[in-house]
């Protein structure tokens, strides 16, 4: 499969194209729909960043966001539940821009009110009182807020563009502004960052009470200025860390219920988890990627290939067979609850999963399989097993 790419525990990330598939019978249900909306533009391009995101001026901006509005009517009235704005950064946008956004949204896709969840990302730097308005008006339930880090030094190796202070006084402005479900994304394992640093990265999210938290080992991507460097993380400090928020969070309420992420009870996230349970989506924008009908496309990485066409896919693939349950036992592991164990499974990977087993990466319990908790932070060592090409009897 050439999209797995190897990095350990919560570090892991799979399939760039999409994250669809799974064999969860989830809380939310299997066969919900999502729409997710790409905006590119960051105030800099962060030094651990490969997304496909980039500083812009506004006339860039506005001629994103009109070709944006053209795909959207491509892909009009389809009838999803969770709605998930992210980027790059769109808080970025000016709030006259963002009023365009969301009138469009709304347009093609029915009020945002109406979603079952409505996630906007935002990074501290670009929150104000203005947009937040915006946002409440259109009626977004959920923010996600990147911090990274509450260390300064720390947001300055990260190439950050926000500073420790700016982080908190764009978390009182959410909270004041009436957004109570919020997440916040924490890294583990950049330069020069400590055990004790993250450990009161830690104690401070948990003082901080958001309802969910995204902790994610950090990954070294080639084209990023850390990859640059030559920087190497160290993995056995990396784990301890990552050990130590999952303790942490768990004394604190949190359930860890996939791999880089914890929530209060009631708070999972919803969108997340269709990619999760089999749901279908689309991705409008540059790069965003889409699952519909048992295919799965993704639109141009290059942005004025976008820009000239709209709405007309740069990839395609329909996976089948082994490979496509491969790919769903992948995604659905990712869910600590786990996958069924279906006869399905049983028959084409019964020697991959007894052996995980017997290596304690894996568990059968409730008629599930699941991580172990060294399965957890080997993921990938897991994962490989159900991806082509396939070991053959």
């Amino acid at each position: 499969m050439k999209f797995l790419e190897r990095t350990t525990g919560y570090g892991v990330k799979f399939f760039l194209r999409t994250t669809n598939g799974g064999y969860g019978n989830g809380k939310y249900g299997i066969f919900m729909q999502s729409i997710y909306i790409h905006i590119p533009f960051c105030v800099k391009k962060c030094n651990y960043c490969a997304f496909a995101s980039y500083p812009a001026a506004s006339a860039a901006q506005e001629k994103y966001i009109s070709v944006l509005a053209k795909e959207m009517a491509l892909r009009r009235n389809f009838p999803a539940q969770t709605l998930y704005i992210g980027g790059g950064t769109p808080s970025f946008l000016g709030a006259e821009l963002l009023e365009k956004l969301l009138t469009e949204t709304e347009k093609n896709f029915g009020p945002i009110k109406n979603f079952i969840e409505s996630t906007f990302e935002v990074n501290p730097e670009s929150v104000t009182e203005e947009k937040l308005k915006i946002l409440k008006k259109y009626g977004f339930n959920r923010i996600s807020v990147g911090a990274q880090t509450f260390d300064d030094d720390g947001l300055k190796i990260l190439g950050r563009a926000h500073d420790r202070k700016t982080f908190f006084d764009a978390y009182d402005k959410i909270k004041s502004a009436g957004f109570t479900n919020i997440n916040i994304d924490l890294i583990a394992g950049f330069p020069r960052q400590t055990f004790e640093g993250f450990e009161k990265d830690i104690r401070e999210i948990i003082s901080l009470s958001p309802v969910h938290i995204s902790v994610y080992g950090l990954q070294i991507e080639e084209g990023t200025k850390i990859f640059e460097t030559g920087f190497n993380p160290d993995q056995i400090l990396m784990r301890k860390m990552l050990e130590h928020a999952r303790a942490a969070l768990q004394a604190a309420s949190y359930k860890h219920y996939e791999i880089s992420n914890y929530a209060k009870p009631g708070f999972e996230s919803r969108h997340n988890n269709n990619y999760w349970q089999s749901g279908e989506y689309i991705g409008l924008g540059f790069a965003a990627a889409s699952f519909v009908n048992g295919k799965r496309f993704s639109n141009p990485e290059n942005l004025e290939k976008y820009l000239e066409n709209p709405g007309k896919p740069e990839f395609e693939e329909v996976l089948t067979g082994k490979e496509k349950l491969g790919e769903n036992i992948i995604i659905g592991l990712r869910r600590l609850d786990g996958i069924a164990a279906a006869d399905e499974i049983e028959k084409n990977f019964g020697r991959e999963i007894k052996n995980l087993i017997a290596a304690g990466m894996l568990e059968k319990a409730g008629g599930k399989i699941k991580l172990t908790e060294e399965g957890i932070f080997l993921s990938n060592e897991v994962f490989e097993n159900f991806v082509a090409p396939f070991y053959e009897t």
